[in-house]
């Protein structure tokens, strides 16, 4: 299970430094092989290899009235490797796709982290946290 907030920069070529506290689970459990792919909030999903084809299989079984969904999540996935120096690229597509430039905000979600553009999520968060709770939450004890 992954959780946590990292404050990230991409490098000149849109590399992204995996933290440390994810990259031995990650090199563990996936052989370093993630995959990446738009999400509808406007962040970027980042899968360990195993958990992507889970996710993958479960999207592809979709009926024919969720294509254009199946294009957003399956059409824009592109595996990436760690390298050597613990960094993933991310590529310019994705990154244009999420309105990433340089700071980064990456999520642990339990089985996937989510990447953000660091004043995106900012904003959205704010946003959220003046609405309304979800009516979920509102018995929820903390």
């Amino acid at each position: 299970m992954f959780q946590g907030a990292s404050s990230l920069s991409l490098d000149a070529k849109g590399r992204l430094s995996v933290p440390t506290r994810h990259r031995d689970i990650l090199s563990a459990t996936a052989g370093g092989a993630l995959t990446i792919t738009k999400h509808p909030d406007g962040c970027l999903m980042i899968f360990p290899r195993p958990e992507w084809e889970k996710f993958r299989e479960r999207i592809a079984a979709l009926p024919m009235s969720a294509q254009w969904w199946k294009r957003i999540f399956l059409g824009n996935a592109m595996d990436v490797e760690i390298d050597s120096t613990g960094r993933v690229l991310v590529s310019p597509e994705l990154r244009q796709a999420a309105g990433i430039t340089k700071e980064t905000l990456l999520l642990g979600m339990g089985s996937y982290f989510e990447l953000w553009d660091k004043a995106g999520y900012d904003s959205q968060e704010t946003r959220a946290l003046q609405g309304d709770m979800p009516d979920v939450f509102k018995d929820f004890s903390f």
